[in-house]
């Protein structure tokens, strides 16, 4: 969900060790999903963000983020290195649509800029990051140290701030106005959306997946397991389960099926792995 709030983790997975158990690269600051918004997207508004996607697998990886450590501290704030390990955190490195590591990927104002794939000897790096320090001077805010940060929105501050202290009924509430006066916000409505889930999701009995494995053709059984499923974090299985309902059913039941589908879906970034499966495989089931 966008913005800075994060409800019951429900786009994350437990995250295992990097395969290869290598050590992160000195220098930079690393990237996960929950702070992917922070530190690369809202960052660059401020300065130029320089993203080394890497591996504990790939030696030349490691050095390059290495390399771009020492150009960053040279640079003291100018710029900012944020490192992603691919083999941790496979989601941000989908968003860049990488095929190999190492790749770099400069972003100014939350959009890409430049980018380049394999190591590249000291002096051609300094080169690349003096053309982009070229490209976005006087573009962006300020530096990345110099404490400056947008004005927060006071009812957005509350309203999350209920969500965090767990009063679900007045974060509700607080969202609603604010979308009330910005039909288009997207943190408000993506707050609503999942408070709505887990109102609903923690509200079934644990043993509704066993039931609608009992009578698979029973749509509200399948819509309380595929609910306790994905707070669960098991979501394909979550995904399927509707998807073969919606092979079976036709007019108003496969309707109604393809709804709850699609509003789970919305629960996760559009870019999750697992909902292009599933919007492919519900594409599939409907044509």
């Amino acid at each position: 969900m966008a913005g800075a709030v994060d409800l019951s983790g429900l786009k994350q997975r437990a995250q295992q060790p990097p395969p290869g158990g290598g050590a992160a690269p000195s220098g930079g600051i690393e990237v996960t999903e929950a702070n992917f918004e922070a530190e690369v997207l809202v960052r660059s508004g401020q300065v130029p963000v320089v993203v080394v996607l890497w591996s504990p697998r790939s030696d030349a990886s490691v050095q390059l983020a290495e390399a771009l450590g020492v150009l960053a501290a040279d640079d003291a704030g100018k710029w900012s290195l944020a490192t992603v390990n691919v083999d941790v955190v496979p989601r941000v490195a989908q968003m860049f649509g990488i095929e190999a590591v190492p790749t770099v990927v400069a972003l100014a104002g939350g959009q890409p800029l430049a980018s380049f794939q394999g190591p590249q000897p000291p002096e051609q790096l300094r080169r690349w990051v003096d053309s982009l320090l070229s490209a976005t001077a006087g573009k962006l805010s300020g530096s990345a140290d110099s404490g400056d940060e947008p004005a927060a929105d006071p009812a957005l501050a509350h309203a999350r701030d209920l969500l965090e202290a767990g009063d679900f009924a007045a974060a509700a509430a607080a969202y609603q106005a604010i979308l009330d006066a910005d039909p288009g916000h997207v943190e408000a409505k993506g707050a609503l959306r999942q408070m709505t889930f887990l109102e609903r999701a923690t509200s079934h009995s644990p043993d509704v997946v066993a039931a609608a494995d009992a009578a698979p053709d029973d749509i509200d059984a399948a819509f309380a397991a595929a609910d306790v499923q994905i707070l669960n974090q098991d979501v394909i299985p979550a995904f399927d389960r509707l998807i073969a309902l919606v092979r079976k059913t036709s007019d108003d039941d496969r309707t109604k099926v393809r709804t709850r589908l699609i509003e789970l879906f919305e629960l996760f970034d559009p870019a999750d792995p697992d909902v292009i499966t599933g919007r492919r495989n519900l594409a599939n089931a409907l044509y």
